[in-house]
């Protein structure tokens, strides 16, 4: 298959919404970027989201749905329908010329040892809804052989970094609930989850203002960080794990690292420092430091926690993806459709070096409408 256009859809950790994006490409390079659009979450989805958490945190079974888990998927898959549908509509885009749509779900349970990872989101009803052929289920196969099943975007953040005009090597850092690094510098990427993303500092502002966010990082530049709770919190063994390693979006709930009372400026620069000190935890374990990082996903709009990463990561330099030409909050969602075509090609997008696996492997399932 040649250079095709492909729509990817990604709703992440951070329960925000639907990120849809469209780029032109082979599965081996990118051609070209499309537009992208948006279809945020209501305060009752989000509500339903975090209860389908809750109760995935129980689930055994990757195909089992008990409790609100099958009304949350048949929200996710609606939800995903409706931001495909509303984008082709606002773009003047015709389905016919999309070869395939890549969609991600929503992750309510990720644990690799026990070689469970679900993703809710029916992929089948999607391509029927849509009259479009689907790519999902991008992680199972790769968990199942063994691997993390996760970060899986690294391949993607090889093609964008490649031939990128900053000194090599490079690291790509998406900051959404949880944060990942891929490692780039000409052979097969390096990646691993690094710690707490975005999840510990929103799930704080809800719990502590009702705000789902520190908007601009702007609470956390009020505060100091408490730099013996983060050495604590840095004591646990994941922090001293080697590439590859992945995260649920709970592991480090504030039950389990026994949060402080902390004030709402102190709590926002606390759990931010936190975010920056697990990244630079992650040098250490890579195969050389990186001399400049790139940053993408929610984090990157927030300049406090920017601020925090190019002071614990000195002296390589850290931008934002934006900077350097990139889509940042598109860059997941185009992930997925680059990931969708690589799917339909059969070539891998999972690696022993970004999830551990004995080999490269291909991955995904594809449906037609």
């Amino acid at each position: 298959m040649g250079v095709v256009r492909a729509i990817g859809l990604m709703s992440g950790t951070s329960l925000d919404g639907v990120d849809v994006a469209l780029i032109e490409t082979d599965g081996e390079r990118v051609a070209a970027f499309g537009p992208s659009g948006y279809r945020p979450y209501a305060d009752d989805e989000r509500a339903l989201l975090r209860a389908a958490l809750e109760e995935g945190a129980s689930l055994r079974d990757r195909n089992a749905r008990p409790g609100v888990l099958a009304e949350a998927e048949a929200f996710v898959t609606r939800a995903h329908a409706e931001a495909v549908a509303e984008f082709l509509k606002a773009e003047h885009i015709d389905k016919a010329s999309v070869a395939v749509v890549g969609f991600h779900g929503q992750t309510v349970l990720h644990k690799p040892t026990e070689r469970l990872t679900v993703q809710i989101g029916d992929g089948a009803a999607l391509a029927k809804r849509l009259g479009m052929t689907v790519a999902y289920d991008f992680r199972a196969a790769d968990v199942a052989a063994g691997g993390q099943g996760a970060p899986l975007v690294p391949v993607f953040h090889q093609a964008l970094a490649r031939g990128l005009a900053r000194p090599h090597p490079i690291a790509v850092l998406n900051v959404g609930g949880v944060a990942n690094v891929t490692w780039v510098d000409g052979s097969d990427p390096v990646a691993c989850d690094t710690g707490p993303g975005n999840a510990l500092i929103d799930d704080f502002m809800r719990a502590r203002t009702g705000v789902p966010l520190d908007r601009d990082g702007d609470q956390a530049a009020l505060g100091t960080a408490d730099e013996a709770f983060i050495a604590n919190v840095l004591a646990h063994k994941f922090f001293d794990q080697p590439c590859p390693k992945s995260l649920d979006r709970n592991a480090f709930a504030f039950a389990n690292i026994g949060l402080p009372d902390f004030t709402v400026e102190n709590g926002a620069a606390t759990l931010s420092a936190l975010t920056a000190a697990s990244v630079a935890r992650i040098v250490k374990h890579l195969p050389q430091p990186p001399k400049a990082w790139i940053v993408a996903g929610g984090g990157a709009r927030n300049p406090t926690l920017m601020r925090m990463l190019s002071e614990r990561l000195q002296p390589a330099t850290v931008e934002t993806a934006d900077a350097v030409g990139w889509q940042s909050q598109s860059i997941e969602a185009q992930a997925f459709a680059y990931l969708a075509v690589r799917t339909m090609n059969g070539l891998p997008i999972t690696f022993p070096r970004t999830t551990g696996v004995a080999q490269p492997m291909t991955g995904g399932v594809v449906v037609q409408p």
